[in-house]
This record gives structure tokens, sequence and C-alpha cells, in this order.
């Protein structure tokens, strides 16, 4: 599946078209990609955030393993750029929910973030990962901030920092893209669960959705840029929709 560069994407902070690219490049060399439709009118969405125009982008696709693979990218006027992936499971494969958000203002990135989130019953990710995880470079990162309140759905692994300079921007984007890698890898591993395992990973993943829909800065912005009933519609059904099955 051939996917286009996205006009966007160029004018965002360069750390978060890096991203992009590596993320959709991590997938196709990967996966096999297949659209995945959004719904109607919420593909590209455009408003206004105290005066200042905003915009929104979406890409989604799916494979075999993943119901839903979806990149946000966002920008404000020329004050704020915004990178936001997660990757959605089929509940029938033991599979963690990865996750990635950039935030970057005039003075550069506030907020950068990435884990492998665990769905199973003891919220732990699987040998495998912890494995394959623990194996990678851990390199130091000056700023590590703290996670929200909502926050007990990340693992040990998770990595949310304010990079303080150019190198551990770098550092960054080669952390997740060796989080997609193991991710990817361990995807096209992995066999189908029985339906009562199945049921237990779905409410893993229901669990990480509703946590997510806590984000109350997110919520804010929607709502003064969209107002209320479509920030409600748009973080239930784009940014964290609760699989049903």
């Amino acid at each position: 599946m051939v996917i286009s560069s996205s006009d966007l994407k160029s004018r965002l902070h360069p750390l978060i078209n890096q991203l992009a690219d590596a993320i959709i490049t991590t997938w196709q060399e990967n996966l096999t990609l297949f659209p995945y439709q959004l719904p109607e009118g919420l593909g590209y969405v455009e408003g206004k955030l105290q005066g200042e125009k905003l915009i929104i982008q979406n890409s989604c696709y799916q494979s075999k393993q993943f119901r839903k693979m979806h990149l946000e990218l966002a920008k404000v006027g020329n004050n704020l750029d915004i990178l936001h992936c997660v990757m959605f499971p089929y509940p029938q494969y033991p599979l963690a929910m990865f996750g990635c958000d950039i935030v970057a203002g005039k003075v550069g990135i506030s907020a950068a973030i990435v884990d492998l989130s665990p769905t199973n019953a003891d919220k732990t990710l699987s040998p495998d990962y912890q494995l394959l995880l623990s194996n990678l470079e851990n390199p130091t990162f000056q700023d590590k901030r703290d996670l929200p309140t909502w926050g007990d759905i990340f693992s040990p692994f998770c990595l949310f920092i304010r990079p303080s300079n150019a190198e551990e921007e770098v550092l960054f984007l080669k952390r997740v893209k060796d989080f997609l890698t193991i991710h990817c890898q361990l995807a096209i591993k992995s066999s189908e669960l029985s339906e009562t395992e199945k049921l237990v990973y779905l409410e893993g993943q229901k669990n990480y959705c509703i946590q997510q829909q806590q984000n109350d800065k997110t919520r804010r912005v929607l709502e003064k840029a969209f107002g209320i009933e479509w920030a409600e519609n748009y973080m239930n059904s784009v940014l964290f929709d609760i699989p049903s099955s």
C-alpha cells in the first residue's frame, strides 16, 4: 500500500516530521497495511483556537494483527505542533498498546512520550516484550517528566521527557523506532488466543481507552476549538474508540 506524504507534516516541528515518516516507514516495512475508514468528516478538520487556525489531519490503517493504526498530526497557528499515534491490536492477539505523543511549541518540544502499555490481566508486559525492551540501549535524558494521575496504564519502560537538545531529540526518535519495530515483530509472530483469553485483552484495551479519555488537556483544546459535543465524539470515535469485541 503506497502512502502519500503530508503537506501538513512538512510544516510541523522537524522531529514530528521525522517521527511521522519513521512510523509510516516501520509500518510499511513490517506489516501489510490496508485503509481504515474513519467516521465521515473526521479525517481532516479545520477550526479556530484562540484566534489561531487549528488543523487536524488523521491517517488510519489496519493490518492482520491491528484493527486500527492511527497517526494524528495537528497544528495550531505557529504556536503548537502535535503528533499522536496509537496502535489498537485485535484482542485475539496478546499484544500491548503502542502509543506515542509529541507536543512542540515556539520554544521547542515540551513533551515527548512513548510506551508499550500492557493489556493483559496482571497489567505487565509479556516476557517477550520485557526481554527485547531490556536489551535496548537505555540513554539518559536530563528532563524526565511525571506521568499523569491516570497513568497507571503505562509500563515501566514508558519514556516521558522534555528533550533538552537536538541530541536528545535524535535519541528519542531512535527509542520510538526501536519500540515500534519490536512491537511489529512480536505482532507478526503472535498466535491467536482462545475466546476466554481474548476477553482478557479486550478488557485491557477498553481500560486503556477509558484512562486515556481522561486526558483533560486534549479534551479542553478540542472543546474550545469545536465545541463540547464535537470533542466528545472525536475523543470516543477517533482518538480512543473502545472496541466492542
